[in-house]
């Protein structure tokens, strides 16, 4: 049972983490054009052409995304209790909301985490190359970077921003545990 648990949760998270990449990735307004972008759009579409003909956006905010990313987080949520041997008529949805957006703010800071990293050890391989997804990482890493970049600039050829930004995400993930 603990391997089938195991598999469902495995897979439901990283069909969140599409879903949460394609948001993100809109936010920042990162080149879609990218074929790591593309797969992410390809992957997700599925759930998000229907909302978008029921959901318009608001302003810049594609609804039909940000909806899709809260109802396949909830999704995960429900079989992780289930799985977990909860009892549906004594669920407090209250908890049960709590805990799906607990999970989805860690998960968006682990992610920039993962990307701040991967983005700052790209630099030191291939400073200025180009690979399939370094940009669209850069694009998403860079509006973080950008304000810490201002308040503490880079000395000499060193950058301390990915290091604090890091912290930060840190620090935020301890409040957030």
């Amino acid at each position: 049972m603990e391997a089938i648990r195991y598999i469902v949760d495995t897979l439901l998270w990283l069909l969140t983490l599409a879903f949460l990449l394609r948001l993100l990735f809109q936010l920042v307004r990162a080149d879609f054009r990218d074929p790591m972008a593309d797969a992410l759009v390809r992957v997700t579409n599925w759930l998000i052409l229907p909302l978008r003909r029921v959901l318009p956006p608001i302003r810049k905010v594609d609804t039909a995304t940000v909806v899709a990313v809260l109802l396949i987080a909830s999704l995960r949520s429900f079989v992780e209790m289930l799985l977990g041997g909860a009892d549906i008529r004594d669920w407090d949805w209250l908890v049960f909301l709590h805990i799906t957006v607990v999970d989805l703010i860690g998960l968006i800071l682990r992610v920039y985490l993962f990307a701040l990293l991967l983005y700052w050890l790209t630099s030191f391989v291939s400073p200025g190359g180009y690979a399939p997804g370094l940009r669209l990482l850069g694009q998403l890493c860079e509006p973080v970077l950008k304000p810490v970049r201002r308040m503490i600039p880079p000395i000499g050829q060193i950058d301390f921003s990915v290091l604090w930004v890091s912290i930060a995400i840190g620090a935020l993930l301890v409040l957030v545990r």
